[in-house]
């Protein structure tokens, strides 16, 4: 129970935090999710450090590791969010949105997680 309330609890700051990011950062004129983006890429970056932290000699317990990794991460980051705004370019027929914002979604992604890692080595 202690755990799953851990992930409730940094689930509602980190979704919190992604709506304030998304309401300042993503542009309604040109329709580009640069929120979403900001969010995605970030927490990619936190748990890669978070993770890396965890496995670091155990400098990260159990319960930190709920509450940021599970709880904040997962609340902060959206698929369900990129996946939609991807339909809305497909829907729209922006191709090159559609490529440039998926691909750099899912590069920066990944080389967050690792450059996370590699920071608190």
């Amino acid at each position: 129970m202690k755990h799953i309330l851990l992930v409730f609890i940094g689930g509602g700051f980190g979704s919190v935090l992604r709506f304030i990011i998304g309401k300042y950062l993503n542009n309604i004129e040109t329709g580009i999710p640069f929120g979403t983006f900001v969010a995605n890429v970030l927490g990619s970056l936190f748990i890669g450090m978070v993770l890396g932290l965890a496995l670091k000699n155990n400098t990260l317990s159990q319960s930190q590791v709920f509450l940021l990794a599970s709880g904040f991460c997962g609340g902060f980051t959206t698929f369900s969010t990129f996946a939609y705004e991807n339909f809305v370019f497909l829907k729209s027929g922006d191709m090159t949105s559609f490529a440039v914002y998926t691909l750099s979604s899912f590069i920066l992604g990944f080389l967050a997680v690792f450059l996370g890692l590699y920071l608190v080595k």
